[in-house]
């Protein structure tokens, strides 16, 4: 079968141009300082994104502190490509990135669903904006400092994409989305580091964001503040704020009421509001009914859903049930289980022992192999 593009360069090809994918960081620095101590024509370019605006009589830099692209950032970003000698540019992509990332974030919160922005953004605003500026400016490759590992199957000759050496910074779930053709322009330097090693080697370069904390948090959201965004992002945009409804119980008796789907999450026991001899817990967000739904520990338990919008990353679905590997949550341990593809985009979850807090709106990841550390697919839970 025959892959994408031409075989990952080899260190030391120095005509290869790579962009960089830079964000201030010490992951994305010191990932454009090993591609260019291996001879690669380097270019940095740093993605300008939305990120929310300031509030009436707020500084606006203290406002935009969150934000992955923020002043100090980005001047951080700038500092290290002048040490590297390599160019480097920024590019708006503030307005996409709100209709595509923002927008999205907002509805899926509103529906009842807990959104993962970074999965779409990375197969949307990183992988194809950023890939195809890259491209325009006569890159072989797109380099960021996501810690996974990509290289060819020597039976197939397709592109894989593999969990990191380094399991506890393993970003494979959030990179599941990508494409044959993603990912033969896609080159990840730090898959086979630890987050010390690369610390390390960012000081040992004397570069100015090896102690830099990294963050965590939504780039786009102010203060970590998601539940107060879905609302400040409708009255500053006239879209429909999250209203209030009821809480019932798994028979349908309201119990109380709650302020807003997007204030819940599944598996939330503290802040309902409501009083019950045992302990009730957020079992489900009904969007349908704008209901909250709540129950026992165990009602949180599953062994079988259906995901949406899958994709496979050798962009051939399975012609039948396959047995994998599969992540719920980002920081979730896989479980073993039955992937059946249903067609439309859609396959069936049979997990062989239940787990709780499957959450809608999250992502459901296959990984298997000769290797077992190999990213198969994933889709988005129903």
């Amino acid at each position: 079968m025959e892959a994408y593009g031409d075989p990952i360069p080899k260190a030391g090809d120095s005509m290869t141009r790579v962009v960089v994918g830079m964000s201030g960081g010490v992951d994305s620095s010191v990932a454009a300082a090993l591609l260019k101590e291996q001879g690669y024509d380097v270019v940095g370019i740093m993605l300008r994104l939305w990120a929310e605006p300031a509030a009436e009589g707020e500084d606006v830099e203290d406002a935009r502190e969150n934000a992955c692209c923020s002043l100090e950032s980005m001047s951080d970003a700038r500092r290290v490509a002048a040490q590297l000698d390599i160019p480097f540019y920024v590019v708006n992509v503030a307005e996409p990135f709100r209709e595509t990332i923002v927008d999205y974030f907002y509805d899926e919160y509103r529906a009842g669903r807990t959104p993962n922005p970074c999965l779409r953004c990375n197969r949307q605003i990183r992988f194809t904006l950023l890939l195809e500026r890259a491209l325009a400016l006569g890159a072989d490759y797109l380099a960021t400092g996501h810690y996974v590992r990509v290289d060819d199957d020597p039976a197939t000759g397709l592109r894989r994409l593999r969990r990191a050496v380094d399991t506890t910074k393993d970003q494979s779930y959030v990179l599941h989305v990508l494409s044959q053709y993603q990912l033969s322009h896609a080159l990840f330097p730090l898959g086979t580091f630890s987050k010390p090693e690369v610390r390390a080697m960012a000081a040992e370069r004397g570069l100015p964001v090896a102690t830099k904390a990294e963050s965590q948090e939504i780039c786009f959201v102010a203060a970590n503040d998601y539940r107060g965004f879905v609302r400040r992002y409708a009255e500053a945009t006239g879209k429909p704020a999250p209203e209030a409804g009821p809480i019932l119980d798994l028979s349908g008796r309201k119990l109380g009421a709650h302020s807003g789907l997007a204030n819940y999450t599944v598996g939330q026991r503290k802040g309902l509001g409501i009083s019950a001899r045992a302990p009730l817990h957020v079992v489900r967000l009904d969007g349908a009914r704008n209901a909250v739904v709540v129950g026992p520990a165990a009602a949180l338990e599953r062994e079988t859903f259906t995901v949406h919008q899958t994709t496979w990353t050798s962009d051939i679905a399975p012609e039948g049930p396959i047995v994998v590997e599969i992540k719920v949550g980002y920081k979730a341990q896989p479980v073993r289980g039955l992937v059946t593809p249903l067609g439309d985009g859609r396959a069936e979850i049979t997990l062989e022992q239940p787990i709780r807090a499957v959450t809608p709106g999250q992502a459901a990841v296959f990984y298997g192999g000769a290797a077992a550390d190999e990213v198969l697919g994933g889709g988005l839970i129903e």
